[in-house]
């Protein structure tokens, strides 16, 4: 009897442990397969530049886990046109503090395009001389270092919202866009309503402020449900979606390295504005930065990068 309940036992470790092993093959193959995808989406969205900030004087590492910046360009990207970068948001990030800054510039911004030895709006920097002029102009007005950039093609951007499986924003203005109404409070959004939502301007009281607003509301929701665990099942259609409308010079190393390194900055985003007031200038419109503003901000995202003045 003894020895038939050891038998018996014994069998059922046996069973226990296949169907471990099972699992344990399973998820290690799943793991590959999430891994291999994520490489290959890297490697796609990777776009080097050959570039040294003067405001930089040794690369940043964030293998230390020094603060760093990053420049986010949203490009309204057509066929047969290069386009501008209608959203710009530098992101401040620092470890220690366990902050990000965000901080979104005006389109209209008049400043001097570095490269071109002109004076334009601000977004005018990326039809003139792409991701590089950009991070440059960028640089001299606000006085700090742009270590990376992320380009998104707003055009394909809604593949990136459907990919997640669309999101939730909160909406605090009642308006409609492309063939949508958007009602105040909680909205859903599939990829073609998130375009429309990001796109209205001249509805809006806040003109591009409120813009940018919305255009935060999106990056942050697409953000919080990449991250959510029912995105485990949607990897390769997400990485799909990121391969094809993300541009960026970081690495994959260098993104592990912010993955395992900076995840605690994540929680706490604080949003920072530029204050100024628009005024024509033969004809054309423009948003004008008074020094001391700009001076401000310098301060704050200064601190933020653990830069001393």
């Amino acid at each position: 009897m003894r020895a038939e309940k050891k038998k018996k036992k014994r069998v059922w470790l046996r069973i226990t442990g296949i169907i471990i092993l099972i699992l344990a093959i399973g998820i290690g193959g799943y793991a590959y397969s999430v891994y291999k995808s994520l490489t290959n989406a890297v490697e796609t969205m990777h776009q080097p530049l050959d570039r040294k900030s003067d405001k930089r004087p040794e690369e940043v590492s964030l293998q230390k886990q020094q603060p760093f910046s990053v420049l986010l360009l949203g490009v309204d990207q057509r066929k047969g046109d290069k386009g501008r970068s209608d959203t710009m948001i530098v992101l401040a990030v620092n470890p220690t503090l366990k902050s990000v800054k965000m901080l979104s510039i005006p389109r209209d911004t008049r400043t001097e395009i570095i490269g071109k030895g002109t004076v334009d709006k601000i977004n005018h920097a990326y039809a003139f001389g792409n991701e590089e002029m950009s991070m440059n102009t960028v640089e001299n007005f606000l006085d700090i270092p742009i270590d990376y950039y992320l380009k998104v093609n707003m055009e394909g951007f809604k593949d990136i919202v459907d990919a997640v499986g669309g999101i939730t924003v909160s909406n605090d203005l009642d308006f409609s866009q492309g063939g949508y109404h958007f009602p105040k409070g909680e909205v859903s959004l599939d990829g073609k309503k998130a375009l429309a939502f990001t796109r209205m301007r001249h509805e809006d009281p806040r003109g591009d402020f409120g813009r940018q607003l919305r255009q935060r509301e999106i990056i942050q929701g697409v953000m919080k449900e990449g991250a959510s665990l029912s995105s485990l099942t949607k990897y390769q259609g997400i990485f799909a979606a990121l391969g094809n409308n993300v541009r960026t010079n970081l690495t994959f190393d260098q993104m592990m390295d912010i993955q395992k390194n900076y995840r605690g900055a994540a929680g706490s985003v604080n949003q920072m504005t530029v204050k100024g007031s628009g005024t024509k200038i033969n004809g054309i419109y423009y948003y004008i930065v008074p020094d001391a503003e700009k001076q401000r901000l310098h301060d704050e995202l200064a601190t933020q990068l653990d830069i001393k003045s």
